[in-house]
């Protein structure tokens, strides 16, 4: 029988909710003895797990990971009904390059910065080929007459999606449903003095505002950009980043664009060319996401995030320029939230820290509901097994750059 333990997950987002999930269906777990909590500062996928894009891809990167990870999406969506429970369904993924048209719009910018177009890191630069091709017909929420350059990306043997705010949130509920907890509650300190390794972690309670401190036998760091807040070893930092949802009727493609924009376009903020995505989804949404920025510090917890508002009517203004339904389409949400990453070495760090009992899963960038099934299958690996066996990650080990 496997020694009893407590093990603390810090952090209630894609990775902290994977990683309980595949803790709690390990073969060696028994809820008798062994005690899960996700120890989570606001709520259940607050950041950007609730607000990010959702797409999986063969393609994506690190490839030690990806292909691991893409399998269990489709393995979990199989298993739980994810269609239906979160949107999980296959898409193509294309790019392509299109001149935008001036339409008049309700809120019209004022901003004229000349800001060059920061990009999201959702592709490597010379590590992703596309293939020319003609616009398919099916693809017709776009203005054909504005598309001037198109390409494949993906086909729905390589691409796929879910809603991440509903798959994280089902994870949540999986893991619960197994043994595991959700205590919402600020960790201001981790005790892993000496040789013992952790011993436990305190805790401000979100409602009380009272101070516990749980005994821990394992710590896992999954807080994303607020990992490095609460173990400063860790290179990690956060980078802001907004996005809208549109409701519009549209065919199932993952878009990566990148649009020449009028030079009479009023209030326009950036340079010329904007490269905003788009992704359909099967609940009769568009998600577009805009660009990054470090205009504002990483707050103390995720709901404290600030949304700019004329950041994200950016993003309408420009995926507007070229399509009729999403400039006409009813927004339904304007967020922002910051994607993490590491500032050492690559990125994500998956892994023991070098202290005894606390591992690490933080740094995943635009991948993290990507390879978030993989992240939490390989640390109930390293809790259970003591060491990582569904992948070769060692170019992932936390221990490299902390």
């Amino acid at each position: 029988m496997a020694p009893e333990r407590n093990i603390v997950i810090v952090g209630g987002g894609i990775i902290g909710c994977t990683t309980a999930y595949f803790l709690t269906r390990h073969p060696s777990y028994n809820p008798l003895i062994h005690n899960i909590i996700i120890l989570e500062a606001s709520s259940i996928a607050a950041g950007a797990s609730g607000k990010a894009g959702g797409l999986l891809a063969l393609w994506a990167y690190p490839t030690s990971i990806v292909p691991l990870s893409y399998r269990l999406h489709k393995e979990l969506a199989d298993e739980h009904d994810g269609a239906k429970r979160w949107g999980y369904r296959t898409l193509k993924a294309s790019s392509l390059s299109a001149k935008g048209k001036k339409y008049e719009s309700e809120n019209v910018l004022t901003a004229s910065k000349g800001e060059d177009w920061n990009k999201l890191p959702k592709l490597m630069a010379g590590k992703h080929k596309s293939t020319r091709a003609r616009v398919p017909d099916d693809l017709d929420w776009f203005d054909h007459e504005s598309i001037q350059d198109y390409s494949e990306m993906g086909d729905e043997s390589t691409t796929a999606q879910v809603h991440p705010y509903h798959f994280t949130t089902s994870m949540a509920d999986l893991a619960a449903g197994a043994g595991a907890s959700v205590v919402l509650g600020h960790v201001t300190e981790i005790d892993h003095a000496g040789d013992q390794g952790v011993k436990s972690v305190t805790y401000e309670d979100k409602i009380t505002k009272e101070s516990h401190t749980i005994a821990a036998s394992d710590v896992i760091l999954a807080a994303g950009p607020w990992t490095s807040r609460i173990y400063p070893k860790a290179p990690i930092e956060g980078t802001r980043a907004h996005s809208i949802v549109i409701e519009a009727e549209t065919t199932p493609y993952a878009i990566f664009s990148e649009i020449e924009l009028p030079k009479d376009f009023k209030g326009i903020r950036h340079g010329d060319r904007v490269s905003p995505e788009m992704y359909a989804r099967p609940d009769g949404t568009v998600y577009a996401c805009g660009e990054a920025d470090d205009l504002t510090p990483l707050p103390n917890t995720a709901d404290l995030v600030e949304v700019d508002d004329s950041r994200c009517q950016d993003v309408l203004d420009y995926v507007g320029s070229i399509s009729k339904p999403l400039r006409t389409g009813k927004v339904i949400a304007r967020q922002a939230c910051y994607l993490p990453s590491v500032t050492r070495g690559n990125g994500p760090m998956i892994g023991e820290t070098g202290v005894k009992g606390l591992l690490i899963a933080a740094g995943h960038t635009c991948w993290g509901i990507q390879n978030s099934c993989a992240t939490g299958k390989l640390l109930s690996e390293f809790v259970f097994d003591g060491k990582a066996k569904s992948a070769n990650i060692g170019g992932l080990d936390p221990r490299r750059v902390i």
